[in-house]
């Protein structure tokens, strides 16, 4: 017994008709239209994978950079003013076994200005020893900026964009100028104060870039006066259980202060981002029903076609659930076929995006990600098995009920009708 053989005879037959080379012979447009729906729900799951799998990079690749500058938790005074008990609290906090490390610091909005630039910064004082405990990007300076930021010497490292913007670089002297000013009988007035550009950090998050200043927290301290740290930057294991800690040290640590995880601070971003998947998601589905369903029109089409086919096949034994079955057969092949196309067009574009848009940027002499509209300048990608896995039954459930009714009718063919003028 031959391997074609082996299988029952609606299989094979459904795989005949499937076959592009014999329906040309007979029908060409039948074929054209069984291409046009395989290609579609090809197109289709690619797509759904690709944009999928951009997202989901996008989404990777920002928190990372976010998590680079920002502290997994960060305790804060409720009225903005000094902790009353830093050294104890971090001693609290450390005792969590989620807890990698722990730094205080001063957070304080400012004006920086150089001749005629000026830019509003947030300038954060920390403590050198302690802040690459909580943050990439200090660690990362650890051994380089960071110990210059000596107190009493006023250095400032500023974010990249930061400096760019004021047009300065290291060894520069700039003028900081803090809302927190003096009263005098003309009034309050700002308290200005020469700094010392130490040099800059590139986080990769154009927010934080083009914002963020880091001074001494001693040097914070006397330009916003303040009497010591007005938070606690907290590191943790895993910064996905940072809502846990949180309301673990809020029990700990009690109503004296604030305490909020990296998932808050950024919630309505993250949720914007949740809320664009799904109608990505739900919009691209629509595409795969589009050409899940021409297969309807493909099958009703070969269906007449094939009327005299299924006659004779009724006339030799065949019972109705056989030739439904051969129609399904045929609709599931170019559904399967179509789905598996788009699956290994959608990975093969999903792992390699870090190459196709570099190209396509130099051949259309454009830039796809502008740094300052899109936080980050490359195309990320990261294809996950739990959106792959649903994409690809949804494109496998929607060819298999396009085919229910098409071959429904196949099977109340009468044959005597059907070989009436045959």
């Amino acid at each position: 017994m031959s391997l074609a053989e082996r299988f029952p005879y609606e299989m094979r037959l459904g795989w005949r008709y499937t076959r592009a080379g014999r329906a040309m012979r007979r029908n060409g447009f039948i074929s054209f239209i069984s291409a046009a729906s395989m290609l579609g729900i090809a197109l289709g799951v690619a797509a759904l994978i690709i944009v999928l799998s951009v997202m989901n990079g996008f989404e990777k690749d920002v928190t990372d950079r976010m998590l680079s500058v920002i502290a997994d938790v960060q305790v804060f005074s409720a009225d903005g003013e000094a902790l009353l008990d830093p050294v104890g609290e971090i001693a609290q906090i450390k005792r969590n076994p989620e807890v990698t490390g722990a730094a205080p610091y001063i957070d304080g909005q400012a004006l920086l200005a150089r001749g005629e630039a000026m830019q509003g910064a947030l300038v954060r004082g920390v403590d050198p020893a302690q802040e690459p405990q909580v943050t990439e990007v200090a660690a990362k300076i650890e051994h380089t900026l960071l110990p210059q930021l000596t107190p009493g010497s006023f250095g400032i490292i500023l974010g990249v964009d930061l400096a760019r913007r004021l047009g300065v670089m290291a060894g520069d002297q700039i003028t900081l100028i803090s809302p927190s000013g003096q009263i005098t009988p003309a009034g309050v007035l700002p308290r200005l104060k020469q700094m010392t550009v130490i040099g800059t950090f590139n986080s990769g998050h154009y927010e934080y870039d083009s914002t963020l200043a880091m001074i001494n927290m001693q040097d914070a301290e006397r330009i916003f006066r303040l009497t010591g740290p007005t938070g606690i930057r907290v590191e943790l294991r895993n910064p996905h259980v940072a809502p846990e800690v949180t309301a673990q040290l809020s029990q700990v640590l009690g109503r004296d202060v604030l305490i909020t995880d990296w998932t808050q601070q950024n919630r309505a971003w993250f949720s914007a981002v949740q809320i664009e998947k799904r109608m990505m998601f739900i919009i691209l589905t629509l595409i795969v029903a589009v050409a899940a369903f021409n297969l309807v029109s493909t099958l009703v089409m070969t269906v007449q076609d094939k009327r005299a086919d299924i006659a004779i096949l009724r006339t030799l034994g065949a019972k109705p659930a056989s030739i439904m079955e051969i129609f399904v057969v045929q609709g599931a092949l170019v559904g399967v076929i179509g789905t598996l196309a788009g699956l290994a067009l959608g990975l093969l574009v999903a792992y390699n995006i870090d190459v196709i848009v570099p190209f396509l940027e130099q051949l259309f002499h454009a830039n796809f990600l502008p740094k300052n509209v899109y936080l980050i300048n490359t195309m990320p990608s990261d294809p996950r098995a739990h959106d792959i896995v649903p994409i690809v039954v949804v494109s496998l459930l929607l060819s298999f009920v396009a085919t229910i009714y098409p071959s429904w009718r196949a099977s109340r063919v009468n044959p005597a009708e059907a070989l009436r003028y045959e």
